[in-house]
């Protein structure tokens, strides 16, 4: 599977589009106020991917185990210190509403953190690297 994002900003304009194979998305997330940029920050959108990535993988998971799980509430944690440090502390905390005892929901719940790529990424400290630069002219 195929997974990417791209970000064009200018000037009062911000377009994010995320794609997993051929499937894009639309995100809407608006340029800052004033001057350029995005209004969330990067560190807002990894957590974002983090509790996103942990929701998506608890119904994937209870599917397989034939549980019904009716809501997940996930929130994300962490801090970042001066420019160009990497994030520090991060936890993340779920709430949820499932049918089934409550061991096999807690079991649940550790089997999907186990399993959550976004997570393993960030644990196993995956090379990013910077690859094609282009400048263009104004």
């Amino acid at each position: 599977m195929n997974i990417s994002a791209r970000v064009e900003n200018s000037a009062g304009r911000h377009q994010v589009t995320p794609r997993t194979g051929g499937n894009i998305q639309g995100i809407s997330v608006p340029p800052k106020p004033v001057g350029f940029g995005s209004s969330v920050n990067g560190g807002e959108l990894l957590f974002l991917a983090l509790a996103t990535c942990y929701c998506n993988d608890v119904y994937r998971e209870a599917a397989k185990r034939g549980l019904n799980v009716e809501r997940v509430e996930g929130e994300v944690e962490g801090e970042f210190g001066a420019e160009g440090e990497p994030a520090r502390n991060v936890t993340y905390r779920v709430r949820v509403a499932a049918q089934g005892s409550e061991a096999e929901v807690q079991e649940l719940l550790r089997h999907t953190d186990r399993m959550a790529e976004i997570q393993n990424t960030l644990r196993a400290g995956t090379a990013v690297t910077l690859g094609n630069i282009e400048v263009v002219g104004v």
